[in-house]
């Protein structure tokens, strides 16, 4: 028994010892055995923005180019060479994940401004959309959404005589609304008698507002807003417009160019380009209002400028069919577009038929309410030539304004009170 006990620490010492042993041969079989790759699916790629159209319009300060796309894509501009007699500058936008649609071809345009505009496939995934020009000073390029595309305006000194430019504009890819078509900027001769008014000035005043561009906002496949019976904005604002058209025809013996007078489709960024190539001398795009608070009521009028609340640019973006990180993208080119904006015009435009329209809705409707004069960042207003604005005339969200929305009457009266709004406009004009 007792040789048995003074075993017992040798047995327990070569226990430890293989156990060690063991430990470290499993350590050092676990360090050599090389770890087994965790496969990993590659991110899905999203689907390639096909370019299916491209469009131009010549204006007398700039050339607006359109490349309508499938999908919203990202690109990147560049320029060589702003250009001079005998070489041409060039701008060129690399469209990634893109390709070409069957239909798509260069465009010779040639108004003193842009020579050419060439697509290709630049390289796999990447189409490079290149702009021959005459001579140009800046250009800017932002996004529109619904549909998606890329609007470029170029702005330059056109080496052209003017008579060439407007010699060129009836060639031009995109056709006017009918209205325009049959419409030449009227003179002094062809205007219609006017009315007898009290305001001894007035006759003289008015022949410097010969033309205006009415606007209805939205159309065909875009209703706008809804309203909770389903009222559409589209509906209301072209009633609106169509009214406001025969008020100024009849009162104040204006041409009127309706951007639309049925119920079509036209991008924003044509609607502004109507309205410079018939060379309009004011632009009054018509909207019903819309907010998340069905509470919110009441008039207000916008022109073009930097949003300054939160609100604003939530409108702005319903407005321009787009989203909050979109409407930043334009609020950071407006600085440079604003030097050829009518910003003072459009601010007294505005004022004038703000408080025109107030006055004329409340005499009905006495709880209307006003929401005064504001600036903001809407797509439909940029690259306007001439004093140009934007009206809300009621929230279509609001279920009693929008019972007044399905009124004719309110359209009449909210017709009027733009009307009188153009006439004190042009009744302050020196």
């Amino acid at each position: 028994m007792t040789g048995y006990l003074r075993q017992i620490p040798l047995l327990l010492l070569c226990i430890l010892l293989c156990t060690g042993m063991a430990d470290a041969a499993s350590k050092k079989a676990t360090a050599k055995k090389p770890a087994t790759p965790v496969a990993t699916k590659p991110a899905p790629r999203s689907p390639a923005a096909h370019v299916q159209e491209i469009k131009y319009w010549s204006n007398p300060d700039y050339t607006r180019i359109a490349i309508a796309l499938d999908r919203d894509a990202t690109w990147k501009s560049h320029e060589l060479d702003k250009g001079t007699e005998g070489k041409p500058g060039r701008i060129f936008i690399d469209i990634h994940n893109a390709k070409l649609g069957p239909a798509i071809k260069d465009i010779s345009i040639g108004d003193g401004l842009l020579k050419k505009v060439r697509v290709a496939l630049f390289k796999p995934g990447v189409v490079r959309v290149v702009l021959d020009t005459d001579n140009f000073k800046d250009y800017k390029i932002f996004p529109l959404s619904d549909p998606a595309r890329l609007i470029i305006d170029v702005r330059g000194d056109r080496r052209e005589e003017i008579h060439r430019l407007e010699s060129t504009l009836s060639q031009q890819v995109q056709e006017l609304p009918a209205e325009a078509k049959s419409h030449p900027k009227p003179d002094h001769a062809t205007l219609p008698p006017e009315k007898p008014v009290k305001t001894p000035h007035r006759q003289p005043v008015i022949s410097k507002i010969r033309r205006i561009v009415v606007d209805p906002g939205h159309g065909g496949h875009d209703p706008g807003a809804v309203g909770q019976s389903g009222l559409q904005e589209k509906d209301v604002v072209l009633s609106i417009g169509l009214k406001l058209r025969e008020k100024l025809k009849e009162e104040l013996g204006l041409d009127v160019v309706m951007t639309r007078s049925t119920d079509i489709f036209i991008p924003l960024e044509e609607r502004t380009a109507v309205a410079n190539k018939v060379n309009a001398d004011l632009f009054i795009s018509i909207h019903a209002n819309a907010a998340p608070n069905r509470a919110a009521s009441g008039i207000e009028t916008y022109y073009l400028n930097l949003a300054k609340t939160e609100k604003v640019a939530q409108l702005a973006a319903k407005e321009n069919g787009t989203t909050l990180e979109k409407v930043s993208v334009l609020q950071a080119i407006l600085f440079d577009l604003m030097a050829n904006y009518k910003l003072n015009d459009s601010a007294h435009l505005a004022e004038e038929v703000q408080k025109a329209l107030y006055k004329a809705t409340r005499s009905k409707y006495t709880g209307t309410k006003n929401l005064g004069v504001k600036q903001g960042p809407f797509y439909v207003l940029v690259g306007a030539t001439m004093p140009s604005i934007l009206t809300e005339v009621a929230f279509i969200s609001n279920s009693t304004e929008e019972a007044h929305l399905k009124d004719s009457a309110f359209h009449d009266l909210a017709a009027t009170g733009i009307l009188e709004g153009v006439r004190g406009y042009i009744s302050n004009l020196k």
